[in-house]
C-alpha cells in the first residue's frame, strides 16, 4: 500500500509540474484567425504561407505544392497542441530559420483558441 501512494505521489507531481494548455474557445479562435489570414487560408490554397485546412496531425514542411524554408522541412514534427503553441509563442525561437515573420502570439489563451479552431479545420 505503501509503495503505490508514493508511485501516486509521484504521478500527481509530475502532472502538476507539466505545462498544460488552456481550453480553447474554437469560436473565437476562428475571429482571431484574421490575423493569419493576410498570410494562410483554410481551404486548399497556399497564400504567402501554406493553407493550414488539416494542419493538426500534419508533419511539418510537408504540405506538397508549398516550398518551405529548409528549417522547417528539418523541423519535421506533427502539429500537434504543444508544438503549434511553441511555434505561435515564438515562431524564430521554436523554428530558427522559419520564414514566418509574424510576431509572436504572446497571449496563452490567444494561442489556445487558434488552434482550438485549426483542430475543427479538416484537410481539403
Amino acid at each position: 500500500m505503501r509503495a503505490s501512494l508514493w508511485a501516486l505521489a509521484a504521478l500527481l507531481t509530475a502532472g502538476a509540474t507539466a505545462p498544460a494548455l488552456a481550453d480553447g474557445d474554437a469560436a473565437r479562435g476562428q475571429t482571431l484567425f484574421s490575423r493569419c489570414s493576410a498570410c494562410h487560408t483554410v481551404t486548399d490554397q497556399n497564400k504567402l504561407g501554406p493553407h493550414l485546412s488539416g494542419v493538426v496531425g500534419r508533419v511539418a514542411g510537408t504540405l506538397p505544392g508549398y516550398t518551405f524554408s529548409r528549417a522547417m522541412v528539418a523541423y519535421a514534427k506533427p502539429w500537434d497542441e504543444p508544438t503549434l503553441d511553441a511555434f505561435l509563442a515564438g515562431p524564430a525561437k521554436a523554428v530558427p530559420g522559419t520564414k514566418m515573420a509574424a510576431p509572436p502570439i504572446s497571449n496563452p489563451q490567444d494561442r489556445a483558441d487558434l488552434i482550438a479552431y485549426l483542430k475543427t479545420v479538416p484537410a481539403s
